[in-house]
């Protein structure tokens, strides 16, 4: 199970810190992929980090404001990924879902809303 909580309203220029709480697999097995989707266009790719955390990988649109992390805690209660989504735009609105794939099968959580306005 992957539940994400994190979202809200940011003014541009803001930051927020998304947190994906992993539970029901072993979390420091799995890479872990964040994505986010606007209304009317297509789920976006943003960030993904390695099952140990020691290598990460961001979509242009959001390098060098993004940060992916994770802490494997493997008491499967407090295994996290994080987003922390720095200089936040407009544009940055979505609903944003972390996902992991566990024997060529994607687990979604149920998404959590950041809206970027003034």
């Amino acid at each position: 199970q992957l539940v994400e909580s994190g979202g809200g309203l940011v003014q541009p220029g803001g930051s927020l810190r998304l947190s994906c709480a992993a539970s029901g697999f072993t979390f420091e097995y799995y890479p872990m992929v964040w994505f986010r989707q606007a209304p009317g266009k297509e789920r976006e790719g943003l960030s993904c980090i390695t099952s140990t955390g020691s290598a990460t990988d961001y979509a242009d649109s959001v390098k060098g404001r993004f940060t992916i992390s994770r802490v494997n805690a493997k008491d499967n209660r407090n295994d996290t990924a994080y987003l922390q989504m720095n200089t936040l735009k407009p544009e940055d609105t979505a609903v944003y879902y972390c996902k992991v794939t566990i024997w060529g099968y994607d687990y979604w959580g149920q998404g959590t809303q950041v809206t970027v306005s003034s």
